[in-house]
């Protein structure tokens, strides 16, 4: 290793994510030395046997090798001649994918290998146009559709959130209020562009529910300190605390953010991780309101399709303000920036597609590709109810909030004297393999302790695991 020395950004060097932080690398290297690990840290369903969606797997195949959709043909013609084959109809890929995977092809131009505009293919931001039309009844005459040309498609939502984030942090001083506890991706963004984190906390006890007098009061404290906050970020379902946000909370920020002249960036991409309750979208919330940018945020990586390793999503931009000292708006800026890229990476581009498009009544695929989207929440609720569960045998556990999103946030009201909810996480990793995260890494209220855990593991995994964990819990808060 070279022994010169290099400044660097300090942005960078003072940024901390916890998702990936000690815990995690303790777990890593238990891991190496042979010890079994369940990583409950982070919403990544495959790494734990979440099944990959077949219709999504089988389009991508085709569309990265378009040689098998004529070789899948010619299989399935030798098949139907040979009555003696032991295959059955099952075996091949359905016809209505195939023709799905022409149509693609011959929509992309030239495959997947090329680069496509920097907003992304214009028939995938088309179908994201369409799909937010659907969810949230926006039909013409409203004069509230989804604008294809305020659309782009990203490598994922955190990269949508960094451009936005990236271009609106101009000085130390700007603001950006992010509720706490928040996904470290908004703390560490916020701190490697240069800007200022301004802290709002949403109320526990109330299920999570976000209150005027509790943005007001953040907000009047920044500013006195001579911060100029810009921009507030609503995370919804939650993460880390999987709450649903209630329609009173949604309007409040609205009415708040128009109030003061704030932008806000919407991070949805747990609305379909809602498991009988309720989203509604801050789209629909806005409505004709024409005073409030508004950034949404969507990804393949959670629902139930957890395609976390495509790196695919969106970000949809409403009521872009004007650019200062320039006669451009907020979208010319973003596609300035996003042509520096050159675009996202296609295979990411082409899951979104599928996500916002799919199969329906006259496709064929239909009813395989329900009956795995139902099993894969169905599975993830049932597993969020044997966590809660659990809680209600550990000593002086306490969690708040309607189970949403991949995540549960426990409060842990009862720890040894000098102990922190950082260490006992790294006590449960070494005792009993379970990899979670520590509250005070997304942030918390002074005073609270708390840890999220993913449950994502097999049901037989946190059969194993779960009473482990309560044994560990009683003696640890208890001595």
């Amino acid at each position: 290793m070279s022994e010169q020395k290099i400044n660097v950004n300090q942005n960078i060097l003072q940024m901390e994510y916890a998702v990936r932080g000690p815990i995690p690398q303790r777990a890593a290297k238990l891991k190496d030395a042979g010890k079994d690990i369940i990583f409950c840290n982070i919403g990544n369903p495959q790494a734990l046997g979440q099944t990959p969606i077949t219709y999504y797997r089988q389009v991508i195949s085709l569309l990265e090798d378009p040689a098998k959709i004529a070789r899948e043909r010619q299989l399935k013609n030798l098949f139907e001649e040979n009555p003696y084959s032991n295959l059955h109809e099952s075996d091949f890929v359905d016809e209505d994918v195939l023709a799905l995977s022409e149509k693609i092809l011959a929509k992309t131009g030239k495959g997947l290998g090329a680069y496509t505009e920097s907003k992304g293919y214009r028939f995938v931001r088309q179908a994201v146009a369409d799909f937010i039309n659907r969810r949230d009844g926006f039909a013409p005459e409203s004069g509230l559709m989804a604008d294809s040309e305020a659309i782009f498609l990203t490598d994922g939502a955190s990269d949508a959130a960094k451009r936005v984030l990236n271009l609106v942090i101009s000085k130390k001083t700007d603001g950006v209020m992010i509720p706490i506890p928040q996904y470290p991706l908004y703390s560490a963004s916020i701190k490697a562009f240069g800007g200022t984190q301004v802290n709002y906390y949403p109320d526990e006890e109330n299920d999570w529910a976000l209150s005027r007098e509790a943005l007001e009061s953040a907000y009047n404290a920044a500013t006195a300190q001579g911060t100029d906050v810009k921009l507030i970020v609503v995370i919804n379902p939650g993460n880390p605390t999987g709450a649903i946000l209630d329609e009173q909370s949604i309007h409040e920020v609205i009415a708040f953010a128009k109030t003061h002249g704030l932008a806000i960036i919407a991070d949805e991409v747990y609305q379909e991780n809602v498991y009988g309750g309720e989203f509604i979208s801050f789209a629909k919330a806005l409505g004709d309101e024409k005073d409030v940018p508004l950034f949404s945020l969507h990804s393949i990586s959670k629902g139930f399709y957890g395609e976390c390793g495509h790196r695919g999503g969106y970000l949809e931009v409403r009521n872009p303000p004007m650019v200062a000292g320039t006669e451009m708006n907020f979208v010319d800026l973003l596609l300035k920036q996003a042509s520096v890229s050159l675009c996202a990476n296609t295979v990411g581009q082409i899951m979104t597609y599928l996500m916002v498009s799919p199969p329906d009544e006259a496709n064929t695929a239909q009813k395989q590709f329900l009956a795995e989207k139902e099993k894969v929440l169905g599975d993830l609720y049932e597993k969020a109810n044997m966590v809660r569960a659990a809680f209600a045998q550990m000593d002086g556990v306490e969690v708040f909030g309607k189970t949403g999103a991949m995540y549960l946030f426990p409060r842990l009201n009862k720890l040894p004297a000098g102990k922190t909810d950082f260490d006992y996480c790294m006590a449960l990793l070494e005792e009993t393999g379970l990899c979670t995260v520590n509250g005070s890494g997304f942030g918390q209220a002074e005073g609270t302790h708390h840890l999220r855990i993913a449950f994502l593991p097999s049901r037989e995994q946190l059969e194993d695991v779960l009473p482990k964990w309560i044994a560990f819990h009683n003696r640890y808060v208890n001595g």
